[in-house]
């Protein structure tokens, strides 16, 4: 299987070349020239997840051996990394509703479910194309995939990883968790400006060829571990396929049923990994979008406008709080199956702000999904509804699902099983969290994650509650033309 850029489908890659390089020099993103089947589920319900992954991520990696996908499968989703054996849990909420838990990894975020696989694939990767250099791996963050980032590529050799975050658009937890990482060859700096402006940074180095070529003759080499990485996405195929086996398994639905699936997303990476999933056959009836007062996904899915000339918004949910949604591209090029359409797309994008889809892509695009989105109120009291009817503690994110959810059962009266996915633990959100519970005297620092256990009676996760006491390493911050400039100090 080979791979093409979104921006120039002339050229093909195979998957270890497009790991390795990321970000396409044409500024596209890599994707595979066609999508493989479905493997058989009867075979995957009894397996554990790790079987599961080799299983489906080699039908994408034809210059990987299984031996070696299950040895990164079984390395990066171990007791040692997450402290669930399912390793993403499906939990049934109510009557034909159902949670996928994707934070029980690290970080304590679904990013970890890529994260702790990619710099086993990466690094496999440089050795299979005879790379040398060392990797220098670029991360822009709206929170949850720097710490992510961090912790699965700390102190791995022929690697240095550096971490571009919004300085005033993250939790006070997520921040926490990014300054004080261990690690030799890791960097942090927080970003003047939003999470759009820090990625945006981050293409804009990628793109430079002349900085690269300074980046060679030192040694270096530059890759990406944001969702932009064809490495990003694949690991994330594999937990909607889990899910619909763990569902199966536990008769919620039966072979073949279809299911609704309700993903908060900013970056469109975590939902478009579901329309692959559903593009290789996997019963996904509807691709519910959900977004928080950052709409743009949802004004393009009802309207077909893309137009991030708007308001920008930071919110309770944080980690969708973002304008310009890279993973996006790769749906248009799917649907259009041209790289001259992407292209004159995206050029309108970077040129005007905005572009409007033909009538063609339209339809495929309402046929496949729904959207909607809540603001910060409804988010708050959705989190406290649930926890006083159901006992279950959401965070921001996954409330927002949960509320888009309902909103459009009710518009629609479909009463689909569906699956809400959940990205992130609470206990990174406290603040949020005690004040959907109405609790208004909040503890500052670590202190924090004791206050939200006391009042809801949950632990808070390990790998949180490690955090009191950490030394903070990096304090840095940027403005958003100077991003070179700290890459270029971290690779002296």
């Amino acid at each position: 299987m080979y791979y093409v850029s979104t921006r120039d489908a002339s050229v093909r890659y195979t998957a270890a070349q497009a790991i390795e390089q990321g970000l396409s020099r044409d500024g596209g993103l890599f994707l595979p020239e066609a999508l493989p089947r479905l493997p058989d589920l009867e075979k995957l319900i009894p397996m554990t997840y790790q079987q599961r992954a080799a299983t489906v991520m080699k039908l994408f990696l034809e210059d990987f051996t299984e031996a070696e996908l299950q040895e990164y499968a079984d390395k990066a989703y171990g007791p040692e990394k997450f402290d669930c054996a399912a390793v993403a849990p499906v939990e049934a909420l109510h009557c034909k509703t159902s949670v996928l838990e994707l934070w029980h990894g690290p970080t304590c975020a679904f990013k970890d479910m890529a994260l702790q696989m990619l710099p086993y694939l990466l690094t496999a990767s440089m050795k299979k194309n005879g790379e040398e250099k060392t990797v220098c791996i670029l991360v822009a963050t709206s929170g949850d995939t720097g710490k992510a980032a961090l912790e699965g590529f700390r102190d791995v050799e022929h690697t240095k990883i550096l971490v571009f975050y919004p300085k005033d658009g993250v939790s006070d937890i997520q921040k926490l968790q990014m300054v004080t990482q261990e690690g030799g060859n890791v960097g942090v700096c927080a970003v003047v400006g939003n999470f759009d402006d820090a990625q945006t940074g981050v293409k804009r180095i990628f793109s430079d060829a002349a900085y690269r070529d300074i980046l060679a003759q030192k040694g270096y080499v530059l890759s990406s571990a944001n969702s932009i990485n064809w490495g990003r996405v694949l690991p994330q195929i594999v937990y909607y396929i889990s899910a619909y086996c763990d569902l199966l398994a536990k008769g919620s639905i039966r072979m073949g049923d279809p299911i609704n699936v309700c993903v908060p997303t900013g970056n469109f990476g975590n939902i478009l990994a579901c329309y692959y999933a559903k593009k290789m056959g996997l019963p996904v009836k509807k691709l519910i979008c959900a977004s928080n007062a950052n709409n743009v996904l949802t004004d393009f899915i009802r309207t077909g406008v893309y137009d991030r000339n708007r308001p920008f918004y930071q919110t309770t949910s944080p980690s969708m709080d973002i304008l310009i949604s890279s993973n996006l591209e790769r749906l248009l090029y799917d649907l259009t199956g041209s790289d001259q359409e992407v292209r004159g797309y995206m050029q309108d994008l970077s040129q005007t702000g905005r572009y409007e889809v033909s009538e063609t892509v339209k339809e495929a695009v309402r046929a496949n999904f729904a959207s909607g989105f809540c603001d910060d109120a409804r988010t708050l009291n959705t989190i406290e509804k649930v926890f006083r009817d159901r006992g279950y503690l959401m965070d921001t994110h996954t409330a927002v699902a949960y509320t888009v959810l309902q909103d459009y059962r009710a518009a629609t009266a479909d009463d689909t099983p569906a699956l809400v996915v959940s990205t992130a633990s609470p206990f990174k959100f406290c603040d949020s969290v005690l004040s959907a519970m109405g609790v208004t005297e909040q503890k500052s620092g670590t202190g924090i994650l004791e206050q939200l256990s006391q009042v809801t009676g949950k632990a808070a996760p390990k790998p949180l509650a490690a955090l009191a006491g950490k030394e903070i390493r990096f304090t840095g911050v940027t403005e958003k033309e100077a991003m070179t400039d700290v890459v270029s100090r971290m690779l002296r």
